[in-house]
């Protein structure tokens, strides 16, 4: 599955970083994901580059296998959850600076926003009672594809506001049918928890080419 811009996979290097560039667009990210590729900034040598990445092990989530414990599912009833009613402010909320490990920058930003007008990109809203927004998720949706790219909870209010989200995303996707692909980039500890698996970058663009063959979702208020 080569691509236009990033070519062919099984000339990309063994590792996660398979390219760098100055340029960065709306089409480059467009194609990325088609190809099993997707960007995240990079301090090079005091320079803002933009890294391309396709993990050798990639975190999947696949749909039957979603773990919620006892005590979420009591949480989960606490929230009402919306579908792209304020993608602008999640990723707001994702790109907070004091948040450990931030990433997302403006040109992130302004990018996603544009894949969002597209119908390209979504978020996930999970609200209290009183209609605060306290966590959420957003990620790219390509055919079976929902790539996911971050997500928030707020501490104080938000206790597992952000996995009530992703319960109600993997429900969406499951009922649509089909072999459509939960990606979650990376592995960790807490995803692991929820279910995330790793597969081989080979495997990974084998249930991709598989994914994008499917009609994509309508997500929507």
């Amino acid at each position: 599955m080569a691509s236009r811009i990033f070519g062919d996979p099984a000339d990309w290097p063994d590792q996660d970083l398979i390219g760098l560039s100055d340029e960065f667009s709306l089409p480059m990210v467009i194609d990325a994901y088609t190809a099993g590729v997707f960007p995240m900034p990079l301090d090079v040598a005091g320079r803002q580059e933009m890294g391309w990445f396709s993990p050798v092990e990639r975190g999947i989530l696949p749909l039957d296998e979603l773990r919620v414990t006892r005590s979420l599912r009591k949480m989960i009833k606490r929230y009402e959850v919306t579908f792209d009613t304020a993608f602008g402010e999640v990723v707001r909320r994702c790109a907070d600076p004091s948040r450990e490990g931030a990433w997302i920058d403006d040109r992130i930003v302004d990018t996603y926003t544009a894949l969002h007008i597209r119908g390209l990109a979504h978020s996930v809203e999970a609200r209290n009672a009183d209609g605060e927004l306290v966590g959420g998720l957003y990620g790219v949706a390509i055919g079976g594809l929902f790539a996911g790219e971050s997500m928030f909870h707020d501490q104080q209010r938000g206790r597992d506001a952000s996995k009530t989200a992703l319960v109600a995303l993997v429900e969406r996707l499951r009922t649509a049918g089909g072999p459509r692909l939960l990606d979650v980039q990376w592995s960790t500890p807490h995803l692991a928890s929820l279910g995330v698996v790793e597969v081989s970058r080979t495997d990974y663009l084998a249930r991709l080419s598989e994914a994008l063959t499917l009609p994509s979702l309508t997500f929507g208020p």
